[in-house]
């Protein structure tokens, strides 16, 4: 049997609540769970211990028994000192797309060559001023 040590939702629509819970892997999320672990709710703030609990004692029998976490249990895991920080490939979903890097490309060529333009034509007339003083000298 693949047991995994994932989240079971509850709650109420948008009040998420989540059991943590050691299952098998081809059960439903919310549905036959083995045991249950802890508890996980979202809309209290990150900095309250009441966030996240969770039973160690249980969570690493069923991890010497093999269950594998799922990412976000992992993450609790990690931050509670239970396992070891893993490296997670940083996605770069933040960065925009093919087009919109080209356009901003594009509108940053055009500022610099306005940017030339405008420091030409001021270059132009402060040369041109002291040889006209000489001149009127």
């Amino acid at each position: 049997m693949a047991m995994k040590i994932r989240l079971a939702r509850g709650g109420s629509k948008k009040r998420p609540f989540y059991r943590v819970v050691a299952a098998d892997s081809r059960m439903p999320r919310d549905g036959r769970y083995v045991e249950k672990l802890g508890t996980y709710n979202p809309l209290l703030p990150k900095d309250s211990e009441e966030r996240v609990k969770l039973d160690m004692e249980r969570v690493q029998h069923w991890l010497d028994k093999g269950a594998q976490p799922t990412d976000r249990v992992s993450r609790f895991l990690e931050a509670a000192g239970v396992l070891e920080k893993k490296e997670r490939a940083n996605m770069k979903k933040a960065e925009p797309g093919k087009k919109a890097q080209d356009r901003a490309e594009e509108k940053a060529a055009k500022a610099q060559a306005a940017k030339e333009a405008a420091e030409e034509a001021a270059a132009a007339p402060a040369e041109e001023a002291p040889a006209e003083e000489a001149a009127a000298e």
